[in-house]
């Protein structure tokens, strides 16, 4: 018998149970292997639309999802950006889209303004080159239409919205302490823990005037702490189009325009779009698993 007649040969009926078994003692963790390998992967599959979902939920940091072109809903700002031909002096460069009206804007230059009853002079007269920079952080507050994407809800009596972690360009902030130097303050953390008793903030008794770096010892600790974390410095410089400018010479546009745009395009990203394309090619596989 040629060795091909061999191989067609029938096995022995004796041999058959014992194939049998074979086949069943193989098959059997097979299986068992598939449904675990099965059982992981919808896992791994159902941890991953969470991941996704939550980085969807996480970076849209305001409620609707429109994050370019947008105001706050807080205390004085407009429903919508607009024109506003007569913003005063250093608010002026939102004139061509703003989300502060004309009185705003000449309020934000007042000590102690209908805005918000906040004295600058708290420690004795507050040094005018470091009022401009208080000054330019108002109406970039009140007036800038670009801070969408790091606008945040909040349960606050006077706003319903506000700004955390704008990535400020670094050169700004350095300026914003050099020029605050001088000058003195009380307290680190100006959102909170004044005296309001005459209708205007003034030092917690227990809290005595120092130049502002008794303070903020850094730049970073300026721009970071005093108003609660709104601002975070950015490594980027001015011009780079990954940070806000709170100066900028509006002859040559505005370039928080770009930044916000930038910042916007990256949350979008996050979420099921970007695991989308993962989840579809993991999909046969976990098909073929659960056969």
């Amino acid at each position: 018998m040629s060795q091909l007649d061999s191989d067609l040969e029938e096995p022995d009926l004796q041999t058959l149970p014992v194939l049998r078994k074979r086949q069943i003692s193989l098959g059997r963790p097979l299986r068992l292997m598939r449904a675990d390998m099965a059982h992981l992967m919808t896992t791994q599959l159902l941890l991953l639309v969470w991941v996704a979902t939550w980085g969807a939920q996480t970076s849209t940091t305001r409620a609707r999802t429109d994050l370019l072109n947008v105001c706050m809903d807080a205390k004085h700002h407009k429903d919508k950006p607009s024109p506003e031909d007569k913003l005063h002096e250093q608010c002026s460069p939102w004139k061509k889209n703003s989300c502060c009206s004309a009185n705003t804007s000449q309020e934000a230059h007042k000590n102690i303004s209908n805005l918000y009853r906040f004295n600058w002079d708290h420690c004795g007269e507050m040094e005018p080159a470091c009022k401009r920079h208080f000054i330019q952080d108002t109406c970039l507050y009140e007036c800038s239409p670009n801070l969408g994407p790091w606008i945040q809800q909040v349960d606050q009596s006077w706003r319903k919205e506000r700004i955390l972690d704008v990535p400020l360009c670094k050169e700004d902030c350095q300026r914003w302490w050099e020029d605050c130097k001088t000058s003195l303050t009380c307290k680190s953390n100006w959102h909170k823990g004044w005296n309001w008793e005459k209708g205007y903030n003034k030092c917690p008794t227990d809290a005595a005037c120092h130049p502002f770096p008794f303070y903020f010892p850094t730049p970073a600790d300026l721009c970071q702490e005093i108003w609660s974390h709104s601002y975070k410095v950015s490594n980027y410089s001015r011009g780079s189009g990954r940070c806000i400018q709170m100066w900028f010479d509006p002859a040559q546009g505005n370039p928080n325009e770009e930044v916000a745009r930038f910042y916007a395009e990256a949350m979008s990203s996050v979420g099921l779009g970007g695991a989308g394309p993962l989840l579809i090619s993991l999909a046969p596989v976990l098909l073929w698993l659960l056969q």
